[in-house]
């Protein structure tokens, strides 16, 4: 098992990883919209919060050497569903594999935030 972290990405906000590496997969923890660098929520609609995911994931499949044509899941999580279509074209620039996936909408998301992505992804 290999412990993957990048600057470039949110710093964990409780006892967990960004992501591991195991037995050839990549998991890698729920990235919701913050700033790595202030660490603080992006503000603005669900596409410029999207948007943040999706870096934080680049960044974290980079840090493990990866790619988006790597992942092969992601569970995506919404805080309300109105924002599913515009959610969905700014995931789809970054994840152009398509990946299998799960969208759920949630009561709530930590730090109010609207969006937020986990992915497995193969070392193959």
């Amino acid at each position: 098992m290999n412990i993957i972290f990048t600057q470039d990405a949110p710093a964990p906000i409780g006892p967990y990883s960004q992501a591991v590496e195991a037995n050839g997969f990549l998991f890698a923890s729920g990235q919701i919209p913050v700033d790595p660098q202030s660490g603080l929520p992006v503000e603005g609609d669900i596409a410029a919060q999207a948007e943040r995911c999706c870096r934080s994931c680049e960044a974290i499949l980079k840090a493990a050497g990866l790619d988006f044509g790597s992942v092969v899941k992601t569970t995506c999580y919404l805080a309300d569903m109105n924002d599913f279509a515009a959610f969905n074209a700014v995931y789809a620039r970054y994840f152009v594999s398509n990946p299998a996936r799960s969208c759920v909408a949630v009561r709530e998301l930590p730090k109010g935030v609207r969006c937020e992505i986990e992915l497995i992804a193969a070392k193959a």
